[in-house]
């Protein structure tokens, strides 16, 4: 019964989001029809559902909205720009691959995936152009690097609303995260971006213009960009070197706390590329604002999740699902994997896969004794597998580099599935280290 339960809420929420339906709304119907087909009370369900947007969103809401805010400064006040044009002056024509691979990592750390995407399009058009090389060698690196920042790295939505799920720490899950990504955008950007060497046409270059806006130093846009992991990822790297009772220990715990290293980030990015040079304090809120206005619509499809959670938890089918997969042996973070990329693919959004995969599999942390960092990023992986026309980053990669849909299968797909499959094995390899 549990089974059929959850299968007819995966297909109420496909048949939403095939239909073009909210997120956020298809989770809540799902989340109802849970509730309602175990015979829930209309009263105790509607609680439940109170308490898991709480629950959720009380953990998280103020690392998302900080992140953002850091987020949209370094996007207008050109700091993006400046860390990609940095890159491809230091690789050369030679190394452009990597040019654009950090770029989308440093761009892809403190911005949100289609962000990211929009930002650094331009810069993969007019690279491709000047080296004579055609885009998908180029566009390739750069998409691998957002796809895994967007999947395995805080403060991106996904990764923190399954630490908040599962009760990882966020330092630990960054640190772990950043060992997975290394290997993952070498082979999925570098090495398969390869084969696309002699693969479709080659951009003409446009004329540059050079009525630009004063861009900040190299220096305070790198900074800011990397303020945040560096705050939270240095003492969970600390602590294995550093005596519980340091004062260098507990300061840096206290600023690495992720709410405070985030407001941390926001601030300093506010005040090194906005106020010093220049740009009032009413332009400075304007960008806070914004910034929280487009995060809105994520936190929402993030509260929908921690909602079917919770009903998922009070029904009894999460305990069910766990004890499934402890009764037959399997391993808790191949069970995440497997159940993320089963949802990835019927609904398409990496984050709605996520967190629903997490909610399911919530209990199974607790009664596994798994590393809930390590299950995290098995989830996370999960989530980013074979993505295809029901995805909006599918149509994105599509439209703008002028692909037709078996040339984005044979591209975007295969790189999304390579990240997914790779970052599971490496997550069980390096599982048995650390």
């Amino acid at each position: 019964m549990s089974v059929l339960v959850i299968l007819l809420a995966l297909g109420l929420l496909f048949w939403m989001t095939l239909n073009k339906w909210s997120p956020f709304l298809a989770l809540l119907a799902a989340t109802l029809l849970i509730g309602l087909l175990n015979g829930m009370p209309v009263p105790e369900l509607m609680r439940a559902m109170e308490k898991g947007v709480g629950s959720m969103l009380g953990s998280m809401a103020l690392i998302l909205c900080l992140g953002a805010m850091q987020g949209k400064v370094l996007e207008k006040t050109g700091a993006a720009t400046v860390i990609s044009r940095y890159h491809m002056d230091r690789f050369g024509r030679s190394g452009i691959q990597w040019a654009v691979l950090l770029m989308g990592l440093l761009v892809g750390i403190p911005l949100f995936y289609n962000a990211g995407f929009v930002i650094l399009v331009p810069f993969v058009f007019t690279i491709a152009a000047s080296a004579k090389v055609p885009l998908l060698y180029v566009a390739i690196p750069m998409a691998s690097a957002l796809s895994v920042t967007h999947g395995f790295l805080p403060p991106h939505p996904g990764p923190v609303s399954l630490a908040s799920i599962f009760s990882a720490s966020i330092g630990k899950t960054m640190l772990y995260g950043l060992l997975v990504t290394v290997p993952l955008v070498w082979i999925a950007g570098i090495e398969f971006g390869k084969r696309f060497r002699q693969f479709g046409t080659i951009p003409l270059m446009e004329d540059k213009n050079d009525q630009e806006q004063l861009l900040p130093s190299v220096r305070s846009s790198m900074v800011v960009a990397l303020l945040p992991v560096l705050l939270i990822a240095l003492p969970a790297l600390l602590v294995n070197f550093v005596p519980a009772e340091s004062k260098l220990l507990l300061f840096t715990q206290a600023i690495g706390d992720p709410v405070l290293a985030m407001l941390i980030a926001a601030l300093a990015a506010g005040y090194f590329l906005c106020i010093r040079r220049g740009v009032s304090v009413q332009v400075l809120m304007q960008y806070y604002g914004a910034a929280i206005e487009g995060i809105a619509v994520i936190m929402m499809v993030i509260a929908g999740g921690g909602a079917l959670k919770q009903v998922l938890t009070d029904t009894g089918i999460a305990a069910q699902v766990a004890d499934f997969f402890t009764q037959y042996a399997f391993p808790p973070l191949i069970a995440g994997w497997l159940v993320a990329a089963s949802i990835r693919i019927i609904i398409g959004s990496a984050t709605v896969a996520g967190i629903t995969a997490a909610g399911i599999l919530a209990p199974l942390v607790v009664s596994s004794g798994v590393s809930p960092e390590w299950m995290v990023l098995s989830v996370g992986a999960g989530s980013v597998f074979c993505s295809h026309v029901n995805d909006t980053g599918f149509w994105m990669f599509k439209e703008y580099y002028g692909l037709t849909v078996k040339e984005t299968l044979l591209s975007w797909t295969i790189m999304e599935s390579i990240i997914s499959v790779l970052g599971l094995l490496l997550i069980l390899l390096l599982s048995n280290f650390i």
